[in-house]
């Protein structure tokens, strides 16, 4: 798989697109909810029969400061659907109860449309990225004013449920997550966040680097270097050169990047190896990244980067709008 999917825009929602890409993948969505459901629960999740359900149920103009997954798995041998919203605005949102609510209507109501009844139990959990601390309530019942001397009489007519959470502000993942890359993970996020990228790759240099594979630690290289503009890799090696067999692996993921065309325009400060691997302008470079990304997904015959180089700006635009077409029909309207 492609460090990240070709339908993620990376340079204008990192947050978005690095969760996407990580959680959508089965063996860490599993890991995180193996540890993040409640223990009764999880025991009994037939974990081999998870799957993403790819849909979506946060509206366009709120897509910068929520991100959603859908996942169905069998519980007991019944349907069991596992909604995890991922929340990277600053603030908390007190209205979140609500929207959850509003989610989970529609995810039952889609349901409904195709299967009929029964309808599946739906289990939310929202992620926080921080910065600050989650501090409002994650009941529905509490977004209510009850006058006391009602309260009793009412709360029966009110729905009664609550999110659960996992708010990275609070969370330190290098000693609460079992599973390795979890850790590494959450950690990026946690620290993304908090404007510590640097301190992130000294931590990784220092802790279980040499566990994570070159897929993920591409990913983690491209999401530190969009989530921070100021950031270059040349400050991300000087980080890692307390660990020189990390250091060497992530230049050379760095390299292989640029070879796809995904680094193009954004890590000025890379080593005069790497830099002499950018043969093409930014623009021509990305337009060839995302064309071999496109063939990749489609699992059409790769063209090479030096076909690709041979053609003008023009023809790269056009042929990339012919593999997005493709993609769009096969993939977006199922």
């Amino acid at each position: 798989m492609d460090e990240f999917p070709p339908d993620l825009d990376l340079a204008a929602h990192p947050n978005d697109a690095f969760f996407k890409a990580v959680f959508s993948e089965p063996e860490h969505a599993i890991a995180f909810f193996k540890k993040h459901l409640p223990s009764g629960i999880s025991a009994r999740i037939d974990w081999d029969t998870l799957k993403v359900i790819p849909t979506s149920f946060v509206k366009t103009n709120l897509q910068q400061v929520h991100s959603d997954l859908l996942f169905s798995v069998k519980l007991g041998g019944h349907e069991f659907l596992l909604y995890l919203l991922f929340e990277h605005q600053t603030q908390p949102d007190p209205l979140m109860p609500l929207r959850i609510l509003g989610y989970i209507l529609e995810i039952l109501r889609k349901h409904h449309q195709r299967h009929g009844l029964p309808l599946p139990p739906v289990f939310p959990i929202v992620l926080h990225q921080g910065p600050e601390n989650w501090n409002v309530s994650t009941a529905f019942e509490d977004l209510f004013d009850l006058p006391e001397e009602l309260a009793a009489d009412l709360l029966p007519f009110i729905p009664k449920f609550h999110h659960a959470l996992l708010d990275l502000s609070r969370y330190d993942p290098d000693t609460g997550e079992d599973d390795i890359r979890q850790r590494v993970v959450l950690q990026l996020m946690k620290l993304a966040r908090e404007r510590q990228l640097l301190e992130f790759f000294q931590w990784l240099a220092k802790s279980i680097a040499g566990q994570i594979p070159d897929s993920l630690l591409g990913r983690l290289l491209l999401y530190a270097l969009h989530a921070d503009s100021e950031l270059d890799a040349e400050q991300i090696f000087h980080r890692l050169s307390s660990n020189p067999e990390l250091e060497q692996r992530t230049m050379s993921v760095a390299e292989k990047l640029i070879a796809k065309g995904r680094m193009e325009g954004i890590s000025q400060g890379l080593t005069q190896g790497i830099t002499q691997g950018i043969s093409q302008g930014r623009a021509e470079g990305l337009w060839i990244g995302k064309i071999q990304a496109l063939e990749e997904f489609l699992e059409k015959p790769q063209s090479s980067r030096e076909a690709l180089e041979s053609l003008a700006l023009p023809e790269l635009e056009s042929l990339h709008q012919a593999l997005h077409r493709e993609y769009e029909i096969r993939f977006k309207r199922n």
